[in-house]
């Protein structure tokens, strides 16, 4: 719905656009991701990309040869439920033997690891072998070569050891060995700097080596390799204790750097430490340990994580709420037009920048300034080349597949607020919170928004500023009970508050 107001009498001035828009769909290339082709009536309402491994010797099997109709039939089916690929190439799965191609086995001088690894034998290559390292770096040559400009392809995920997520925490572990050596691994890394140029690739959290003596990655012996924009992925994301300081995981990400996420996606997938983890971890608003997803999503700036068990235990709106809080989300701040040209405030209310252009569009004319690299919170002021009386704006990607949109907050709208100001689209934690305690307003928005809590009667008990990021508020001196919690105005939408 558009709203069209004019400032001044002089026919040069702009006049303010007004839009009534909400997205109603997870924005391409974030959320939660299910293997490719699993849950597809969910993952058609709640989920963006597919995620999947993928076989080095399905590629190549004589030297020199690749044949790529094993990733472009993935590929092709992906985007044929309009969803784009997060794929991992990896020689190493537990209880199986290596994905190392047939060619490089049968040499005299290649003798790989036999050993037991999670109660299962289970195959590791010779990392000794001169032949399998060339080959590693001639793959990811050729493989961006054909796919890094390709829409259907989101991130690469890559790296060493058990399911390529960088260790072998279990079995014959021996660096050079079953292990690629520090230098080779500096030359990957080095290597993958130069090969991919638009598409992220990411690494685990692993990569840290924290507790290792000696560290057996490189990051400790040339820091110079932390300069390269790798994003992070955490296949244990979200485990009791996560989050905490001190804790492992929680180190390997700190130890990265807090910055990396802007320019490089954070991912990972929920943890199968325990059944409990999968059964609860996308449980609101306390999750399994206290805190909910959305909270960890925005401390981590998650754009993506894989939950592809969450359809046995969570509905597909509670999974699409989870996704459309990951990632970027953009909202139109102010749309000023005029009939040759346009002028619109861009802010991203998400926890992630977006990783590739987007260009805002005004009736199909697109902006020369990029949404690539916005950080959450910062705004963006794009001029375009067009407007009009009724101008149409879109924000627009070649790295999207068919049928996919960029949605968009419109000025009328703040993080899903209406005029009366909807409490919900705002994150509270815990709830039920225990008497004493106190209970987070979470809200990444930049603007601050007022809040007022009351009894059930009407009295109005306390108020206050909601913040950007968390607000605490004591429930200091009110006795166990529900309560109503309003946000923007006194008579805006309450929303439940329990105090136990």
């Amino acid at each position: 719905m558009l709203n069209v107001s004019l400032y001044s009498q002089n026919s040069d001035d702009f006049t303010e656009v007004t839009i009534n828009k909400v997205p109603e769909h997870v924005q391409p290339m974030t959320g939660i991701v299910f293997w490719d082709g699993q849950h597809v009536s969910v993952s058609k309402k709640a989920t963006s990309m597919e995620f999947s491994y993928m076989l080095y010797s399905d590629v190549v099997s004589e030297e020199g040869v690749y044949d790529w109709s094993v990733v472009e039939d993935k590929l092709d089916a992906i985007a044929s439920r309009k969803h784009q690929a997060v794929l991992r190439f990896r020689y190493v799965y537990v209880g199986e033997e290596t994905a190392v191609p047939d060619y490089i086995k049968a040499l005299p001088d290649y003798h790989e690891t036999e050993g037991v690894s999670e109660g299962e034998t289970t195959w590791f290559p010779d990392w000794s072998n001169e032949t399998l390292k060339q080959f590693t770096l001639d793959f990811y040559t050729e493989f961006a070569e054909k796919y890094d400009e390709d829409p259907r392809l989101a991130f690469v995920e890559t790296g060493f050891g058990l399911w390529a997520e960088y260790h072998i925490y279990d079995g014959p572990f021996e660096l050079g060995v079953t292990f690629p050596s520090i230098e080779f691994q500096d030359a990957f890394f080095r290597h993958l700097d130069t090969t991919f140029i638009h598409t992220p690739f990411m690494i685990s959290i692993d990569a840290a080596s924290l507790g290792t003596t000696p560290p057996y990655t490189p990051f400790h012996y040339d820091e110079n390799l932390l300069d390269i924009p790798f994003g992070l992925f955490d296949d244990s994301f979200m485990h009791d204790g996560f989050g905490d300081p001190g804790e492992y995981n929680t180190e390997s990400w700190h130890y990265f750097g807090s910055s990396r996420y802007q320019v490089a996606p954070a991912g990972g997938e929920f943890s199968y430490y325990s059944n409990y983890d999968q059964r609860h971890v996308l449980d609101y608003p306390d999750g399994p340990y206290g805190k909910p997803y959305e909270y960890f999503a925005d401390q981590f700036h998650i754009t993506f994580i894989i939950g592809n068990d969450q359809p046995l235990y969570q509905s597909t709106e509670r999974i699409k709420q989870a996704s459309m809080a990951s990632g970027y989300m953009f909202k139109i701040k102010k749309f000023l037009t005029k009939p040759d040209s346009s002028l619109i405030t861009v802010q991203n209310v998400g926890v992630a920048p977006i990783y590739y252009d987007a260009f805002v569009a005004v009736n199909g004319t697109r902006s020369e300034k990029s949404l690539k690299g916005l950080l959450p919170g910062d705004t963006l002021i794009c001029e375009v080349s067009a407007g009009g009386e009724n101008p149409v704006l879109t924000i627009e990607s070649d790295r999207l597949v068919e049928g996919q949109q960029i949605e968009y907050y419109g000025t009328e709208n703040h993080l899903g607020i209406t005029k009366k100001n909807d409490l919900r689209s705002l994150l509270i934690f815990p709830n039920p919170v225990r008497m004493n305690d106190s209970f987070i307003i979470q809200n990444r928005g930049k603007e601050t928004i007022d809040y007022f809590l009351y009894s059930l009667d009407g009295v109005l008990l306390r108020s206050g500023v909601i913040q950007r990021g968390e607000t605490r508020v004591s429930t200091t001196g009110l006795s166990k009970g529900v309560y109503l919690l309003k946000a923007g105005q006194e008579n805006g939408k309450a929303e439940k508050l329990i105090i136990q």
